[in-house]
């Protein structure tokens, strides 16, 4: 087993959940065959364009329902100008007819943001209220790869912090740990960064989580399978691993000269664990 040191000034792990690739691709129905099945894209995003009808006709009365679609509907107007945009009528108060209308009005609005791979924050609260729904009724679980879960354990036993940092919401992050096939495992989890603090592959954003933490950009490792997030992050003076497995792009020669490689989170040594 090839063995990654951790640098001694080394005091907070940053994971990205699909970067890191710590979800296995294949913890639902709606998972595709291939072996370069993302999370998001082949698992989460499928359930919101197949169930997201029968979320709305269920839910539609519900105060937060009425909120998710009002957002929605001033996202369209906003979007007026934009080729193919799909308008959300207001209620023209006409009965049964007019309310199953609207409610198609919503789903090919839904349909039509994801399509262009949109994250408007209308459209990332009300897949972030589905999925919620979803993870608490149990129609889903996140399953991590094996090595995933003893790692973190250890590495907070060893007294290091763990962070998560993901394009995916917070609100989204903290099911796919409160609702894992190994149960609610959150606590192993010290905090969580989406792209509102900045994108994975701006420096920049390295710097302000290390400042949210409280620490410097040097007492970082970030793990990621993306180069061009491990090059933001080195630019911001983060400690990088890149982390390879079954299915992930490509890495060029150079790329694999240049980085520390790891195959599994069992694979880094902690000094301090010694």
């Amino acid at each position: 087993m090839v063995v990654l040191s951790v640098p001694a000034e080394v005091t907070v792990i940053l994971l990205d959940i699909e970067g890191a690739q710590m979800l296995l691709p294949c913890c639902s129905p709606y998972h595709t065959s291939s072996i370069e099945a993302s999370y998001t894209f082949d698992i989460l995003f499928p359930y919101i364009r197949e169930n997201v009808k029968e979320y709305l006709q269920t839910h539609w009365e519900e105060e937060e329902c009425q909120q998710d679609v009002n957002l929605l509907r001033k996202q369209a107007e906003e979007d007026a100008h934009l080729d193919g945009a799909v308008p959300i009528p207001a209620s023209s108060g006409n009965g049964g007819d007019d309310l199953q209308q609207m409610i198609q009005a919503v789903v090919d609005n839904v349909c039509w943001q994801m399509s262009l791979d949109r994250k408007t924050t209308a459209l990332k609260q009300l897949q972030g209220h589905m999925w919620r729904a979803a993870f608490a009724a149990g129609r889903m679980k996140a399953e991590f790869f094996e090595d995933v879960v003893p790692a973190v354990r250890k590495w907070r036993e060893a007294g290091m912090k763990v962070y998560i940092y993901s394009s995916g919401s917070v609100e989204a992050q903290k099911l796919l740990f409160g609702h894992s096939t190994e149960g609610d495992i959150l606590e192993l989890v010290d905090g969580h960064f989406d792209t509102k603090i900045g994108h994975k592959v701006e420096s920049e954003s390295y710097r302000k989580i290390a400042s949210s933490i409280g620490c410097s950009t040097n007492n970082i490792l970030f793990l990621t399978d993306v180069t061009l997030e491990a090059s933001a992050a080195e630019e911001a003076d983060v400690h990088v691993a890149v982390v390879v497995r079954p299915g992930n792009a490509g890495l060029t020669d150079d790329e694999k000269t240049y980085y520390s490689l790891i195959t599994s989170f069992s694979e880094l040594y902690l000094p301090s664990s010694a």
